[in-house]
């Protein structure tokens, strides 16, 4: 039999005497407002939820590792891409998007996949989804988007109407919607499905040399998707089942695993490719530039505080190191400044310093005070820059590689509208009980919006993507 003889103490170690019987006026009170430990627990408990995400509320993390397995110097300085071999902790994230922070795993969504590398550069993040694709690719339309995805504001209940308005009014939500309503729109866990950077990012080896890149995760465990009825089933009777299957999984020892793939492209090729390279919601043609491995990625630790470690943590796609770089893609541009701010909201000013956010790289800067800062706030050391007092200094070595921009400064849509092909195309690779099962999904998924023109509008997209699938859509809703 364990002996404990540590002491219970306030948050500032006194110890407490009693922590059964607030202190009172005789034995019916009323409460002493010197009770300062009653007043501490009170308060602390009233501050310990921290307001949950906007979106990518609900998830589950762990720790793990990622080892490159390709050479891949020729194309990027990257230091943890530096040697094949070279192991770098990691920290993901995986979530669903719309619900809250209590809301049910197994619901039709996308799945956030956030991993966060901490290189012996600083950490680098890559804050991607189980989709190559997105809803929407310009940044401006967010807010607006993620609306739609929300509870109505007399109701309080998920609103179909202003889901199939918001993407009946953007065709360009096509080629997502259609990933959103197949079959891989419910993974059977975290563990059985890839995970994506679905912007294009910039690589620039050691000559300075750039191509652009995309992030391919693929999983080790194949892919798997639940049945509808069985997702339904599992959100009503155990609505944390994806979380439950990722911690169970890495207690016992069955770590997941991904390899990393990436595509490249010439820097030059952006130029002339048939459709825009930093277009959110297209893909490239893996017959055009071909997967190349980089690396292997393996959780193989869980969390030992939820809060401390998944909730706390914090990713950004402006999280570089030196040979990855941003594109133009605009949804990628407007992200760059949103991650931060949420975090900087919802956690505070000072969240890189929290240990499940803090660099294993020394952190050299002049940021000083604000709210719950938990290192020692740059001591006595010079606060300004620039300096003689021997203070860090820039870094020109690692200069973003600079990039010609043209045209006039004003609000301008990409140049390519084509958002019906690679819909199609991905609905023309479909074998029959998945065309099948994909209509089914959509037909049950618009019946109950109330606005026929919302739906024929809908169904005008589905039309141009394939004739087919326009037609038995509609059937389907019982519309001509």
């Amino acid at each position: 039999m364990s002996t404990n003889n540590k002491h219970l103490t306030t948050s500032f170690g006194a110890p407490v005497a009693d922590n059964q019987n607030s202190m009172t006026a005789g034995s019916r009170g009323p409460t002493l407002i010197q009770d300062v430990h009653l007043l501490e627990k009170l308060a602390h408990f009233n501050r310990e939820r921290v307001p949950e995400r906007v979106v990518h509320a609900k998830g589950a993390g762990a720790h793990g590792y990622f080892e490159v397995t390709n050479d891949l110097t020729a194309y990027t300085k990257a230091d943890f891409l530096s040697a094949v071999g070279k192991q770098t902790p990691v920290f993901v994230r995986f979530s669903t998007v719309a619900g809250e922070l209590g809301s049910a795993d197994t619901v039709r969504d996308p799945r956030g996949f956030a991993v966060k590398f901490y290189t012996d550069e600083g950490n680098y993040d890559l804050v991607g989804n189980n989709t190559p694709v997105f809803f929407i690719r310009d940044a401006i339309k967010f807010p607006d988007f993620i609306h739609t995805q929300k509870r109505h504001p007399q109701t309080h209940l998920k609103n179909p109407n202003a889901v199939w308005d918001f993407w009946s009014l953007s065709p360009e939500s096509l080629h997502q919607v259609t990933i959103l309503m197949s079959d891989r729109g419910i993974p059977a866990t975290f563990r059985h499905m890839h995970g994506f950077g679905s912007h294009t990012f910039k690589w620039v080896n050691g000559e300075g040399k750039a191509v652009w890149v995309k992030y391919h995760f693929k999983t080790e465990q194949g892919v798997k998707n639940l049945d509808v009825a069985l997702a339904a089933k599992l959100a009503g009777e155990n609505p944390d089942y994806h979380t439950e299957d990722l911690f169970h999984a890495i207690e016992k020892g069955d770590y997941p695993a991904w390899k990393l793939c990436v595509q490249i492209m010439p820097e030059e090729d952006a130029n002339t490719y048939r459709f825009d390279p930093f277009d959110v919601t297209k893909v490239w043609s893996q017959k055009d530039y071909p997967l190349i491995e980089v690396g292997r990625m393996v959780l193989n630790s869980n969390p030992t505080n939820y809060f401390a470690e998944v909730e706390q943590a914090t990713f950004s796609p402006g999280s570089f190191v030196p040979g990855v770089e941003a594109s133009p893609d605009k949804m990628l541009q407007g992200r760059l400044f949103a991650y931060s701010d949420a975090h900087r909201y919802r956690v505070g000013a000072n969240h890189s310093t929290i240990p499940i956010n803090r660099p294993k790289a020394e952190v050299n800067n002049y940021q000083r005070d604000g709210a719950m800062r938990s290192d020692d706030n740059g001591g006595a050391s010079v606060y300004y820059e620039p300096n003689s007092y021997g203070g860090p200094k820039e870094a020109p070595q690692h200069q973003v590689k600079p990039f010609e921009v043209s045209g006039e400064a004003n609000s301008v849509a990409y140049d390519h509208d084509d958002h019906y092909t690679q819909a199609g195309d991905l609905y023309r690779l479909m074998d029959d009980g998945e065309k099948s099962r994909l209509i089914d999904n959509i037909v049950a998924a618009m019946k109950p919006v109330d606005r026929e023109d919302i739906k024929q509008r809908q169904i005008e997209h589905w039309r141009q993507a394939d004739e087919t699938l326009g037609q038995r859509i509609a059937e389907g809703l019982g519309l001509a």
